[in-house]
């Protein structure tokens, strides 16, 4: 920003100023900036993931009153560091209308869903930044690969859970001598033959129409967390289980639950909102929009008619899965005394815990 870069191009914050950090979007004025906020906030929808992943595996840990409040509070800082800074700085290093990003993106330009659409990397390039594109794409690799490794887990996880609880077909539940639900993972990785669908289209076309299908499923899944947080609240009053007896409270409760339901009820209306101006209606990409927003009650209303399944009251709710709080306790007591780390980033994990 300052030239320090081999063609000493002291950019700073040009393009804040020129094409400008907030553009218009569909029309112009300050009604076309206010909706271009809108659609980055839509597309931040898709891209903000992973608490969902914390609780998934909570079932899984050895010692969870001492690891996961430590893993909540610090994806926060994660998310701010990685996602608002990432936008911070692409937003500095590259403009909005880059013709090289736009060229690419559209197919027109070769790297079309190759690393070099990343803004990184063109900006290390026109930098003429030697070896830290190469490196960046690496860099890449990894994320792609560690995200996918993640999502997979949480897609077989969450399949093998169903096929127990019979909300799934049964040999989902199957697993091997070592307990790796085999189908359950086949199951989960046959949605990437979904990849396939760019050979007769351009990378991203096949993006956007993921990406728009996935958001509203993302939302979706983020208002049953939201709701189903009220009732477990609501269940702990009526049962008398104080809250500061759990190991992580969230704060601002129950109000903050309630804004994110607002929040969240908002945007899955928002998300096609760009198809109710002129020009821009298309009956695919409402149907990818809102299609999903009819399916989940549909799918709801469906298995309660079905299995003639019950509400279940607050009172009447097991807090405990089955165990008592003085069985929870013991558990933790004796988890606590027998863990020992062995290795070195073990013992540094358990300090900085504690």
């Amino acid at each position: 920003m300052v030239g320090a870069n081999p063609i000493n191009d002291k950019y700073g914050f040009r393009y804040w100023n020129n094409p400008g950090a907030f553009v218009e979007h569909i029309v112009p004025g300050s009604t076309g900036g206010f909706l271009g906020v809108i659609s980055a906030m839509v597309q931040a929808s898709f891209t903000i993931c992973g608490p969902e992943y914390i609780s998934m595996v909570a079932g899984e840990t050895e010692r969870p009153r001492r690891v996961l409040p430590a893993a909540f509070k610090s994806f926060v800082w994660r998310m701010l560091v990685f996602f608002v800074g990432g936008a911070l700085c692409i937003g500095i290093l590259i403009p909005s209308d880059d013709p090289t990003l736009a060229g690419i993106l559209s197919g027109d330009k070769k790297g079309s869903g190759t690393g070099a659409a990343s803004p990184y990397v063109i900006a290390c390039e026109r930098l003429r930044i030697s070896g830290f594109p190469h490196l960046l794409n690496a860099m890449i690799l990894t994320s792609v690969f560690s995200s996918g490794n993640g999502i997979t887990y949480a897609a077989t996880r969450s399949l093998y859970g169903m096929a127990i609880e019979g909300r799934a077909p049964r040999f989902f539940a199957y697993t091997t001598k070592n307990g790796v639900p085999l189908f359950a993972a086949f199951g989960a990785l046959s949605f990437c033959l979904l990849a396939f669908l760019q050979v007769s289209n351009s990378s991203a076309s096949v993006l956007t129409w993921l990406v728009y299908l996935i958001t509203a499923c993302q939302l979706l899944n983020y208002m049953g967390t939201c709701i189903t947080y009220l009732h477990f609240r609501k269940a702990c009053q009526v049962q008398g289980f104080p809250r500061e007896s759990l190991s992580f409270k969230a704060r601002l409760q129950p109000y903050a639950t309630y804004y994110a339901i607002f929040m969240l009820v908002l945007f899955m209306l928002l998300l096609g909102y760009d198809l109710f101006f002129p020009g821009n209606w298309s009956y695919l990409y409402f149907f990818l929009d809102y299609s999903m927003l009819v399916a989940f009650p549909l799918a709801i209303l469906g298995w309660k008619l079905i299995k003639k399944t019950k509400y279940v009251r607050a009172a009447e709710a097991d807090l405990t899965l089955g165990n008592t709080k003085r069985e929870i306790d013991d558990y933790e007591i004796v988890a606590e005394i027998e863990y020992k780390p062995q290795k070195w980033w073990e013992r540094m994990t358990q300090k900085i815990t504690e």
